[in-house]
């Protein structure tokens, strides 16, 4: 990665000298189709322009590329030689109006980084799509990579005979020789320009509005995947929730959607869950189903299109002026994709996803020492890249999310409609959003900004009680607390739940609740004097607030006996996650979590909270547990997911829940001979239908305890001969427990760049497995000694994916977080980026030998 970094110093500097007028792009990608070396490139031509506020001064454009066979400026021939590093052009004496002419050969990417082609093994068809975000459009053409240099973009491909391409507009009249040109775009930033390409199966529909002024408007709109998943397409359900999401954001946002069409692209080997390019979004293709999936899955997607459409007006017509500011767009997107799919579409328990689910990826976020502010300090690309994380997007929603409940919900939409009318493909910062917040609400959020905004960590809550002779609340009060690196402490808006059982037998219900303003580390609930005592407190009912939810003894003591009583889905919600959250802070024995997992987990009715209560349980044993009770704890799980597999109703997504539970923590001769079983057709449930991804799903752990060996894989490929199918096959080969399969997958990834960003993720994935701890040991040392150059010498993604997927996360000792340690101070000049993720696994490493501490304290277990 060397040379393609940009600061924001140099950022600014440009942005304050030129302005960008239009681009016209032509890319020939007819060279795709080919094998061999002539795959590798493809022709570039950019014209660009722009003029430049100080004529003679000096700037660059952007290039990452094999080579420039032509440059002109203001029409003067330059040298590509003298003015091209590889990653930079140099503009000397520019002009007050320019014209840039750019003629490169750029390579296609293996690693979802730029133009990536995929070959797919199914039927030998080539795919093309492009990603950016942040800055890989200059992998594809030159340009000015920074958000806030917007311009008009006209697109022309040329491309096969007979292949689908879209780009953000709309293409104008027919391909001539297999030249397509599209309409040119409004202002835009480069990182969500778009190409897609191939023999995609494609499926249209329209949308239509008439707004109150009886002005209609027509979408066009389209669906897109690789043929060899059309049969599993179903792109109805896609186009009804992106109705349904179009309708809701034309009610609340009084802004029609203003990039003509809406194509929706379902592409291979897509690092990203997805990519809000006006006019042409880009998902991954695992959001087709090839089997049967619970209705979490179908919920998530649905999240994910919504999430994308609201970046067409958050981010893709106003959008930051630097990556600060990312937040502007992202957390709008995570909160508006929620708050849409709650109130447009069928999935109307999305808030107590986003609690359970979205916020935990969040509350981990804040708690690594990495944690930033919402409102980050971005120095360079490499520090944007790291940002797309659970900080920017979930904790940033759920700071929206309580600042709708502070200035309220319509003034909060007022306050967006007028911030999309006045900076229409404009760039902004934070200043601009709360100006119009403030005129619509009528309050001064200056110090609401700097509170939840512009500091970071996490704030805890916990309820305080006293009671009289005759069990009526005395007082109760809320203790806020901070951690000692971050000490703010923030206002709360809360509602505190009472709940208590109504006789001996029956349910957990509420039956007194108050809301009130916490700040400060005590805060009164002064309207709950002299109700009678409850079983239950829960300070953050409803889940208005960002914070850890603790419990008082006997609340917490209410839990353990009766958590699955709780007979409302987002109270029971916010109190897995709770537990959850004392489980990684060492403050409950793994163990005892696992008891309530195993005791109450198979009465939870939301699937997509007990698919995420089951990971967890998986994550407590696998880095939570003390080693001397690791063995115990993994047959008592494995055992009761099995009970609740053949408990659960037949057919049914909480069936499959289990089963893929159960398939991840089998660990007894027993277990492994069910799933061999289940595989061979000797064993069956009654109701569980075992398509062809839970035969992989059951393979896996037969392959990782040497159940299953290459010729039984490759006869399961032959089964499933497809990318998927090849991309399960490469996890499972990896996993087998052998040395020699371990220092095979090692050199793919770490001495060769042959793999494809999928496959590497694949291989990372296998070669890993909890059941391996001793036959992985070895690789310690060897991280340590290798990450600086993969760093060095791979594309960021993939180095990301490289420092995460081998740090020796499964060798939980003081050695280890030695050895951490130890690089870390060793070399205080690497990469911060680099610095950044290493310190980060530092930090789980560390909570897991806490953690472990803590049950290990707790002794043995009847």
């Amino acid at each position: 990665m060397p040379g393609e970094n940009l600061s924001r110093e140099e950022a600014r500097e440009r942005g304050r000298l030129l302005t960008v007028d239009g681009y016209d792009v032509a890319l020939d990608v007819r060279s795709a189709v080919a094998r061999g070396p002539e795959a590798a490139t493809f022709r570039s031509r950019t014209t660009i322009r722009f003029r430049c506020a100080e004529p003679g001064a000096t700037s660059f454009a952007d290039l990452l590329a094999p080579s420039v066979t032509a440059l002109t400026l203001n029409g003067r021939a330059l040298d590509p030689a003298a003015v091209f590093d590889g990653t930079r052009i140099a503009l000397a004496d520019l002009a007050a109006e320019n014209t840039l002419v750019v003629d490169a050969q750029c390579a296609y990417s293996r690693t979802g980084e730029g133009l990536h082609r995929f070959v797919d093994p199914e039927d030998g068809e080539v795919y093309l799509y492009t990603q950016y975000e942040p800055a890989d459009a200059r992998r594809v053409f030159a340009n000015f990579e920074q958000p806030d240099l917007k311009a008009p973009f006209t697109f022309e491909v040329t491309a096969p005979d007979g292949w689908l391409v879209l780009s953000n507009g709309a293409q104008e009249g027919d391909a001539e020789g297999g030249r397509h040109r599209f309409a040119t775009t409004q202002p835009i930033s480069t990182y969500i320009t778009a190409v897609v390409a191939g023999p995609y199966h494609y499926v249209t529909d329209t949308y239509r509005r008439t707004f109150e002024d009886g002005t209609e408007l027509t979408v066009p709109l389209g669906a897109l995947c690789r043929k060899g998943l059309a049969r599993h397409f179903d792109a109805d359900d896609v186009f009804t929730v992106t109705k349904q999401g179009l309708d809701f954001f034309h009610d609340r946002f009084d802004f029609p959607y203003p990039f003509g069409k809406y194509d929706q692209a379902f592409v291979p080997e897509y690092n990203l869950g997805a990519m809000e390019n006006p006019g042409c979004v880009t998902f991954r293709e695992e959001f087709i189903f090839r089997g049967k999936v619970t209705e979490a899955s179908y919920e998530r997607r649905a999240n994910v299109i919504l999430h994308e459409m609201a970046h067409m007006w958050f981010g893709d017509l106003v959008t930051m002026h630097w990556w600060d500011d990312l937040w502007l767009k992202e957390s709008y997107a995570d909160f508006m994709g929620s708050f849409a799919q709650v109130g447009a579409t069928r999935f109307t328990d999305g808030w107590i996803t986003f609690a359970n689910r979205r916020k935990s990826w969040a509350y981990r976020a804040d708690q690594l020492p990495s944690t930033h502010p919402i409102t980050a300090d971005i120095r360079d690309l490499e520090d944007a890249k790291l940002n797309f994380d659970g900080i920017t997007y979930a904790k940033g929603a759920s700071v929206l999310k309580q600042l709708v409940a502070y200035v309220g919900q319509d003034a909060f939409l007022e306050g967006a409609r007028r911030y999309f009318k006045r900076h229409a493909y404009g760039n902004t910062r934070l200043a601009d959003l709360l100006s119009v917040l403030e005129e619509t609400s009528g309050r001064d959020l200056a110090a609401w900004s700097r509170a939840w905004l512009e500091t970071a960590g996490l704030n805890s809550l916990t309820p305080q009680v006293t009671y009289d002779a005759q069990d009526r609340i005395t007082e109760l009060s809320i203790l806020q607390e901070a951690s000692e690196s971050h000490p703010e402490l923030r206002p709360h808006r809360v509602a505190v739940g009472l709940y208590r059982r109504l006789d001996a037998d029956s349910a957990l219900v509420r039956y007194a609740r108050a809301e009130v303003d916490v700040a400060g580390p005590r805060t009164a609930v002064p309207e709950l004097a002299g109700v009678e005592r409850p079983e239950l407190i829960l300070v953050n009912d409803e889940d208005l607030t960002y914070c850890k939810t603790r419990f008082d003894e006997g609340s917490l003591a209410t839990l353990r006996a009766r958590l699955g009583d709780l007979t409302d889905p987002m109270a029971r919600a916010l109190c897995w996650a709770a537990v959850w959250g004392l489980t990684r802070d060492g403050l409950m024995p793994a163990r005892d979590f696992l008891a309530l997992v195993r005791r109450f987990a198979g009465a939870e009715t939301v699937v997509g909270v007990l698919q995420s209560v089951l990971g967890q349980a998986e994550a407590a044993l696998e880095h939570y547990v003390a080693p001397e009770y690791r063995e115990q704890a993994a047959q008592e799980l494995s055992a009761a997911a099995l009970r609740e597999l053949r408990l659960a109703e037949p057919g049914s997504g909480h069936q499959l829940s289990w089963a893929r539970h159960f398939a991840a923590v089998a660990t007894t001769e027993a277990d492994l001979q069910l799933l061999r079983g289940l595989l061979n057709d000797t064993a069956k449930i009654d109701g569980l239908a075992v398509d062809q991804e839970l035969r992989w799903a059951f393979l896996l752990p037969l392959a990782a305890h040497g159940a299953a060996d290459e010729a039984a894989i490759d006869a399961e490929l032959a089964r499933d001969d497809t990318a998927s199918g090849k991309r399960h096959q490469v996890r499972c080969l990896a996993a087998r427990p052998a040395a020699e399969v371990k220092a095979a997958a090692w050199a793919d990834v770490m001495e060769s760049d042959a793999l494809s960003n999928a496959l590497v993720e694949a291989t990372l994935s296998g070669f890993a497995q909890p059941s391996q701890r001793e036959l992985l040991a070895p690789y310690a040392p060897r991280y340590f000694t290798a990450i600086e150059r993969i760093w060095q010498e791979r594309s960021i993604e993939i180095g990301m994916s490289v420092v995460r997927g081998l740090f020796p996360s499964w060798q939980v000792d003081g050695a280890t977080l030695a050895a951490a340690d130890g690089w870390l101070a060793e070399r205080p000049e690497a990469a911060p980026a680099l610095r950044r993720l290493v310190l980060e696994e530092r930090d789980d490493l560390a909570r897991a030998l806490r953690a472990q501490a803590c049950d290990e304290a707790a002794g043995p277990r009847p």
